[in-house]
């Protein structure tokens, strides 16, 4: 759980969500709130996939030694 707490790509999707949600709050209900929702879910995936990946990566590393 840590790697994922102090990964720079999780912790920048964590911080952009508080954007998206006060232009949830404050903004116009429009097709462009949406895409904002749909790229924040796509940057979230991807920084999760890349915690993921990295830690794959350590593991193989870590077996061949």
């Amino acid at each position: 759980m840590r790697k994922f707490l102090f990964n720079g790509a999780v912790i920048g999707a964590a911080f952009s969500a508080i954007g998206v949600i006060n232009q949830t709050r404050t903004g116009p209900r429009d097709w462009r709130l949406a895409l904002m929702w749909v790229s924040w879910g796509i940057s979230v995936a991807v920084a999760v996939g890349s915690v993921i990946e990295e830690s794959r990566e350590r593991e193989l590393l870590e077996l061949e030694d």
